[in-house]
């Protein structure tokens, strides 16, 4: 099978053209992808921990400590102390970066919604159907 006739090539082709069109898209606003990221789950999700931003964001615990702390510096974020438990640091966004998300993300979904508006409502269906299976398929086989 040739490079050209991987589903995986196709799968990552997009990714990066999309990720690129994000990174232009938010370049302005001093914002990366990741930290767009970490925005929007504190924007859906007040009060949420490191680890929670984490698994929302799909990364590491590590790299979602390296853009909160990179966050907070930009005082976009305050992470606050918990009385009741030391181990957790609840986050929330400060009112610049509730102002800021807004703004990027507008910026980030009109990225998406040219992806949206390129596919039918039924092959958009198909698509993430057929994704899903893909994941399926790689988990159930290691």
């Amino acid at each position: 099978m040739t490079v050209g006739e991987r589903l995986g090539y196709d799968i990552k082709a997009t990714e990066i053209a999309f990720m690129t069109a994000k990174t232009e898209a938010l370049r302005s606003m001093g914002l990366t992808v990741a930290q767009y990221a970490a925005l929007l789950a504190l924007r859906d999700n007040p009060g949420i921990s490191g680890a929670g931003i984490a698994r929302a964001c799909l990364v590491t615990p590590q790299a979602s400590a390296a853009t909160l702390k990179t966050l907070e510096a930009k005082g976009l974020v305050v992470r606050e102390q918990d009385d009741w438990n030391r181990n957790s640091r609840p986050n929330r966004l400060s009112d610049e970066g509730q102002r800021l998300i807004g703004l990027a993300d507008s910026a980030a979904g009109a990225v998406e919604q040219r992806m949206y508006d390129a596919l039918a409502p039924a092959d958009r269906d198909t698509l993430r159907r057929l994704l899903g299976q893909c994941r399926a398929a790689i988990a159930a086989n290691p």
